[in-house]
């Protein structure tokens, strides 16, 4: 079984992780653990609403947290006996999760979810929604418990 678990620093990720951890055989899946830096939009004087906007250039360190990031999920992964391995990639987070899953091929992806709702998931977008509906192949959604 080949499982893409998309990540972001996030406790909802670190849900995911552990959730691979603790529900596939190690012996019969390969992990991918995939993070996507976004791009922030540059609004060009004049231009309103985000209106033929460009994508803002990411900080030095920006990569080399994403890479810190997949190295440590990766490592939890290896630790349990997982074959892993790691990707960095810039774009829109629901589009380079659902082209990876596409790509690679992978037969389960798994994702984190932030749970926003209302006004907040209108405007951010839920990226755990969109991979579950485009996805060609089956997605788990993790929750982390509220309390």
């Amino acid at each position: 079984m080949k499982i893409l678990l998309a990540i972001d620093d996030s406790t909802f990720s670190q849900a995911a992780t552990e959730a691979v951890v603790a529900q596939a055989s190690p012996k019969e899946t390969e992990v991918k653990v995939l993070h996507v830096i976004e791009p922030l939009p540059l609004y060009p004087e004049g231009q309103a609403w985000g209106y033929k906007s460009l994508p803002a250039p990411v900080s030095e360190e920006e990569p080399k947290e994403a890479e810190e990031l997949v190295v440590r999920s990766a490592q939890t992964l290896r630790d349990a006996g997982f074959a892993v391995t790691t990707a960095v990639e810039r774009g829109i987070p629901k589009v380079v999760i659902i082209d990876s899953a596409k790509e690679w091929p992978a037969d389960l992806v798994v994702v984190g979810s932030h749970g926003r709702k209302g006004l907040n998931r209108f405007l951010m977008g839920s990226v755990s929604e969109a991979v579950a509906r485009h996805a060609p192949c089956s997605v788990q959604i993790v929750r982390v418990p509220t309390q």
